[in-house]
Order: structure tokens, then C-alpha cells, then sequence
């Protein structure tokens, strides 16, 4: 039997997701991060199908999402879109901390997975955190600084006006976590990345530029990184694509051993 239970984790609404007889266990664990304007109980298909592997599956509510939604929307919450990312980044830590504390998350075994804007906050946290043994990316960019400037000039082309200091600031604020410019931090940790090829969200050209970027440094554990791209597919993500990371959890951080 799965339990879901719906708890407050370092003040954060968070779905809590794991098999009844594993609930009080010490055991692998993987954190969802949802995409942009939806919420942590859309992706509950994927935590059931993590759990029923054995999986402790953790499912946050990021900021102005969900049960933190707040009058910030249309093109404001827009605008706010980093300040989103950067405070998922940093409230990812303090989930982990308090979860280790409880002694029911195996510190050696924890994945992330993230569906567009929960996988480009992914790719930030894989700078800031070695503690993320595993990554999945369903439709994501790891290309913080080409992004947010494509983003900004949409914004502007809406006719609205943004402060010159306002733009630099997020720039500013972005370029620590933006992966693309520092891949070594990845050290070779297994990531699997997948992106329909038609996405006009988030540009499938990002993940096949990232996965050719990073090929070399994977040559001694090829099977440590992955790409599946889909025909005929645009932003939304495919049962193909989430039977795959149950599949990519299971060998790479379920069944193997992982390092500490």
C-alpha cells in the first residue's frame, strides 16, 4: 500500500509519498519539482510509480505555486520566474536538512527530478549541492543566462518596460547556479535528460546542446548519462518518458551502490 501524506517541510507544503511498510525506514529518496504555474499534486502519477519501487518520494509546492499561490500572477509572477527557481534551490537544502535529521532518507541515495521549470531548477541545484546523487530532466535547460535573456526580451516585446538594473540584477543573481557554465561540477553523476523535440516552451535545441557538451566528460561511465529525445512531441511530458525515470532511478540509485 502507498500513503500520501500532505505535510509542512522547513514551512514548505510538501506531498510525502512512500510505501506503508517503508514509511519509519531509512531509505532512497527523490525530490519532484514541478513546472511552471502548475502544482506538486500534478505529478503525483510519477511519485506512486517511484514509490511503488521503493522510492520515498517528496512532492514541494514551489513558490506563488499551488498552496503558496498569491496574487502574483500573469506577467508578474512572469518576471518573478528566477526569484522561483532560486528560492526552490535554496529551500531544496533545507528540505533534505530537516528530512535527515528525521533519519528517513538514506543521505547516500537521493535523486531530483524536475518537469521544465522544476528541471532547470534541478540543473541549479547540481551546481550548489554533490549531495544529489542522481538527476532526472524532463523538458528543462541547464542554459540559465541564454534563457533568462530570451525570457526578458518576451517580456518586452509585451510591451512592457523593464528597468535596466532590474534585468542585470536577475542576471546577476542567476549566474552561480547556471550549470552550463561550470559542467564539472557534475562530476559524473548519472543524468538522464529527456525533451520532445517540438517544445516551443523550452527549446529542445537546449538539451541536445547540453548532452553533446557533456558526452566527453562521460566517456569512462557512458552509461551514467542519457539522452531520449521524442518526435512529434511538444512541452508536455509522455508516459514513455516517466516509465524511463523510474527506470533510471531504479539502476542508478536503488539497485547500485552509491559513494558517499
Amino acid at each position: 500500500m502507498i500513503t500520501i501524506n500532505n505535510e509542512t517541510i522547513a514551512t514548505i507544503p510538501t506531498l510525502h509519498v512512500v510505501k506503508v511498510d517503508l514509511q519509519d525506514n531509512k531509505i532512497p529518496t527523490i525530490f519532484f519539482l514541478h513546472g511552471y504555474t502548475s502544482a506538486k499534486e500534478h505529478n503525483l502519477h510519477v511519485a506512486y510509480l517511484l514509490a511503488e519501487k521503493g522510492f520515498r518520494v517528496f512532492l514541494p509546492d514551489a513558490l506563488h505555486h499551488g498552496e503558496r499561490e498569491t496574487t502574483l500572477k500573469g506577467n508578474k509572477r512572469d518576471f518573478s520566474f528566477w526569484e522561483i527557481v532560486l528560492t526552490s534551490i535554496k529551500e531544496l537544502d533545507e528540505m533534505k536538512t530537516i528530512l535527515t535529521q528525521r533519519e528517513i532518507v538514506d543521505e547516500n541515495r537521493i535523486g531530483v527530478i524536475g518537469t521544465s521549470m522544476g528541471a532547470i531548477t534541478m540543473y541549479g541545484a547540481l551546481t550548489a549541492y554533490d549531495w544529489i546523487k542522481t538527476a532526472v530532466s524532463f523538458m528543462g535547460t541547464a542554459y540559465y543566462e541564454t534563457f533568462a535573456k530570451a525570457q526578458l526580451l518576451m517580456i518586452e516585446e509585451k510591451g512592457i518596460q523593464l528597468e535596466p538594473n532590474a534585468k542585470e540584477k536577475v542576471l546577476n543573481q542567476i549566474r552561480p547556479y547556471d550549470l552550463s557554465a561550470q559542467l564539472d561540477k557534475l562530476a559524473g553523476r548519472p543524468l538522464l535528460i529527456w525533451h520532445g523535440k517540438e517544445d516551443q516552451v523550452v527549446p529542445y535545441p537546449f538539451s541536445e546542446k547540453l548532452y553533446h557538451e557533456l558526452v566527453a566528460s562521460y566517456e569512462h561511465e557512458p552509461e551514467h548519462l542519457q539522452f531520449l529525445a521524442e518526435d512529434k512531441t511538444a512541452h508536455k511530458v509522455t508516459r514513455q518518458a516517466v516509465l524511463r525515470s523510474v527506470e533510471w532511478f531504479e539502476g542508478h540509485l536503488l539497485t547500485s551502490k552509491v559513494s558517499s
